[in-house]
């Protein structure tokens, strides 16, 4: 039995070997050759001559020190919050763990449009309070970007944080107590380096992901003059002339950078971590309050989630329902037509909604299979080739997604005559295929690891043939992490902007093209009507996921 299955599981492995190949390390290679190869030559000197441009090198420096003042801020953010819902009395408080995550899920160009209807000028912070006039000064600057930015991230960085802080065993900070030490001197001594590692790792992944990162800068870092590697590399791709080229260039630096973020992050995670979970039980000792610092704590909570959550939710959801712009925030002027205009008048909004459920459908549904073909071919095979095929599934992980969409651009456009699927929608599902696979294959992956090898084995005792086992036992316990792979996949795939805008066909928008469409030509509430849907439905699955999940776990 085992002997005829093998060769099957193997031939399945080398199958999908290719076919990750094809889709994935194609591009990624066109990207490097299309950096050093002008007119069928070698020419490194090109190359050089496009990164070496005063230009380039400046958007170079100021993707850096974005990526390193947004690490910053989001500490100072995260780093409170992480104490307070680890060490305290306020680690009881589970709800907050779902609602700061809410700015993480929030689309970062929809929430950098709320903040620049907020902050520009005559815009609704100085309607309500016009002493405010002249702070569009101070928000339009480097400082309101990295703001904006790290509003977006904190929450990544805040769960690294606590998680590390709450295994941290209370008593090494009671042994240090009883040899005097004071709190200034635990914190220092004890606890900070204790927790330098899990903050290396998220600092590193912030970083990555700040550069990575195209809605902020596309809306927010442009009215600044401010570039960076995203916006540069989508400008040299769709603005004329067209230098894919220079593109891939500078795409080939961005992919180094990161690569090497993840190594040094891999590096740092194998040397500088600690073994501070043991058998013994442990219990966590709440650092006492007093009751200003309780006051100071709410407070701060309070003003993290009204900067982060409040004001980009207000500005979009108060934009969507204005009337006319001029009146502003007045009584009277407030009305639901631009949302009756979506479904009504407006057909390329109607459009644009079938067309990102059509991708988010699709590409979810297919990433969903592949990733569990992948899984289950990986975890069944003793075959080197099962760590190749396990590290180019999540190689799109560890990659801007800029980077990817150019390369897939470069590839299926030298192959056009043969496969003809650039420039429709069929190659926007593969690009958002080969983007969210990773999605699908460390749920189900982190859902199959659970299965007890001893579940698989009563199977077989009883005279279960593999594909009675698969059906009845393997997908039916990592049938979860399919349905939440399937539903993040749809949830990002919804709202993907960086995609849509480089390889959508003529004429074709999405959710997240129509609303940059509306807010750039002047139609801002009618875009803000859309960003409000989108947001919602979003959350709806989202929350609609975790309740099917939660009852599915309680009649298992």
């Amino acid at each position: 039995m085992k002997k005829t299955i093998r060769p099957r599981r193997e031939l399945l492995l080398a199958v999908l070997a290719l076919l990750l190949v094809f889709l994935i390390v194609c591009p990624v290679v066109s990207i490097f050759a299309k950096a050093v190869i002008y007119d069928g030559r070698l020419d490194l000197y090109r190359t050089w001559q496009t990164l070496s441009q005063s230009e380039n090198a400046q958007m170079i420096a100021n993707s850096l020190l974005l990526g390193v003042l947004v690490v910053l801020l989001s500490t100072v953010i995260a780093a409170p919050l992480a104490y307070l819902f680890s060490r305290t009395k306020f680690a009881k408080y589970r709800v907050f763990d779902i609602i700061f995550m809410i700015p993480f899920m929030t689309p970062p160009y929809i929430a950098s449009i709320g903040w620049i209807l907020f902050m520009q000028k005559k815009g609704l912070l100085q309607q309500l309070i016009p002493a405010a006039a002249g702070s569009e000064n101070v928000f339009f600057t480097l400082a309101g970007l990295v703001m904006v930015m790290s509003l977006h991230v904190f929450p990544f960085m805040l769960t690294i944080l606590k998680n590390a802080m709450l295994n941290i065993p209370s008593s090494l900070e009671e042994a240090g107590a009883v040899f005097g030490a004071g709190f200034g001197a635990r914190l220092r001594k004890v606890f900070l380096p204790l927790l330098s590692g899990n903050y290396a790792i998220g600092a590193l992944l912030v970083f990555v992901k700040t550069l990575s990162e195209y809605g902020t800068p596309a809306t927010l870092g442009k009215r600044i003059g401010f570039e960076v590697f995203t916006t540069e590399i989508h400008r040299h791709a769709t603005v004329a002339p067209i230098d894919f080229g220079g593109s891939a260039a500078l795409s080939s630096v961005l992919m180094g950078i990161c690569l090497c973020m993840w190594f040094l992050q891999n590096y740092i995670t194998t040397r500088k971590s600690y073994n501070l979970v043991s058998g013994k039980g442990s219990r966590r000792v709440e650092q006492k309050l007093s009751h200003s610092a309780t006051a100071a704590a709410w407070g701060y909570i309070v003003l993290v989630l009204a900067v982060a959550v409040g004001i980009p939710y207000f500005s979009v959801i108060s934009t969507s329902l204005i009337n006319l712009r001029g009146y502003g925030l007045t009584p009277g002027n407030f009305t639901l037509a631009h949302y009756a205009e979506l479904f009504t008048e407006n057909t390329k909004g109607i459009s644009a909604l079938k067309n990102s459920i059509f991708l988010a459908v699709t590409s979810a549904t297919i990433c969903a299979v592949l990733g569990t073909l992948l899984v289950l071919a990986v975890h069944g095979s003793r075959s080197r080739l099962r760590k190749v095929v396990e590290a180019i599934g999540l190689l799109p992980e560890m990659l801007p997604g800029i980077v990817l969409v150019i390369g897939i651009m470069l590839f299926w456009n030298q192959i056009y005559h043969v496969l003809p699927l650039y420039n429709t929608m069929g190659i926007m599902v593969l690009a958002y295929v080969v983007l969210f696979l990773p999605y699908t294959v460390q749920y189900v992956t982190s859902s199959f690891t659970q299965i007890s090898d001893s579940l698989i084995a009563a199977g077989r005792v009883f005279g279960g043939k593999p594909l009675y086992i698969l059906r009845h036992i393997t997908l039916p316990l990592i049938g979860p992490g399919i349905a939440t792979g399937w539903m993040m996949t749809f949830i990002i795939a919804f709202r993907e902007l960086v995609t849509a805008s480089l390889i959508a066909p003529p004429n074709t928008l999405v959710v997240s093209t129509y609303i940059m469409r509306e807010f750039e030509q002047g139609s801002v509430s009618v875009g803000m009507a859309m960003a409000v849907l989108c947001v919602l439905f979003t959350t709806t699955a989202l929350l609609a996921l975790n309740a099917a999940i939660d009852r599915s776990s309680k009649r298992g």
